[in-house]
């Protein structure tokens, strides 16, 4: 098995939203804002080489919206999708697996795109993948609440089942492959799945939105993004105190510095413990 980062370039959200009821003055030491409250994002996905199987982790926001909605983000960096499969040795038509930790634009945009000029007609990045969901979320995805509307795009979404590349992972037996198995978390959207990768001895978990950043680690910071913050810190607390006991390495698709980390027990609880890039591991 190989492991490859993917880095799909940054992008801006405002750090009140990212880190909830936590004051800016504690937040702000991990994570300095902008003059206009910005905070600094990475869309970074993972590349599995598992035998016969090329599985990506999300796909990061992609380039279909208009300059308008772009200009919300400041998307940034000279990283894309295509330039770092490319840098990986791979293309997009070698991926056979894409397994999208949850719907919102900046973790499954870029697996659609228009078909030339044409905004009315859509082909897949990946035309020779399965798209991976879970038959819960996908109907939470489609039929969105008022708070995840503008999350949730049906141009990234509904021509994955058109395309007929749309697969259900059976909640029931969370694993993709022998060395790839979820859990799925509630907190941040309903039943986001967070991959577990067993590598060289290790297991890697693809925090996703469950744990953005470092900045994240202790309990309160939370998203104000999430649907349901009590039960993201309940989640929180759970996979922290199991990510301590097991040493996991923490894999961040948001974390704009920090590739992987672990965490390790201290009498103010969970706490960062070292820092790192993947390819160290």
């Amino acid at each position: 098995m190989k492991l490859h980062v993917i880095n799909t370039g940054f992008f801006k959200l405002d750090g009140g939203a990212m880190f909830g009821v936590v004051p800016k003055v504690l937040w702000s030491k991990t994570n300095p804002a902008d003059e206009k409250n910005l905070c600094t994002w990475a869309m970074r996905c993972l590349l599995i080489e598992d035998g016969n199987r090329l599985i990506l982790i999300d796909n990061g926001i992609g380039s279909k919206q208009d300059a308008k909605f772009f200009s919300h983000y400041y998307l940034h960096g000279e990283d894309s999708l295509q330039s770092s499969l490319k840098k990986a040795g791979f293309q997009a038509s070698d991926i056979t697996d894409n397994f999208l930790t949850h719907l919102h634009f900046d973790h499954c945009g870029g697996g659609v795109a228009y078909r030339g000029d044409d905004m009315n007609r859509f082909e897949m990045v990946f035309p020779n993948a399965r798209y991976w969901s879970n038959e819960d979320h996908w109907e939470w995805a489609i039929v969105p609440n008022g708070r995840e509307k503008a999350s949730f795009l049906k141009e990234n979404i509904i021509p994955i089942q058109e395309s007929g590349q749309l697969n259900f992972v059976d909640l029931n037996n969370p694993s993709l492959t022998e060395n790839f198995s979820f859990f799925t978390a509630d907190g941040h959207t309903d039943k986001q799945m967070i991959p577990m990768i067993k590598y060289k001895g290790k297991t890697i978990v693809f925090a996703a939105d469950l744990l953005p950043s470092v900045g994240h680690i202790p309990l309160p910071y939370v998203m104000g993004y999430d649907t349901r913050p009590l039960i993201t810190l309940e989640e929180k607390k759970k996979f922290l105190e199991e990510a301590a006991d097991n040493e996991y390495i923490i894999f961040f698709e948001h974390d704009s510095e920090n590739e992987c980390c672990t965490v390790r027990h201290t009498e103010r609880g969970v706490r960062l413990d070292q820092t790192f890039a993947l390819n160290e591991i």
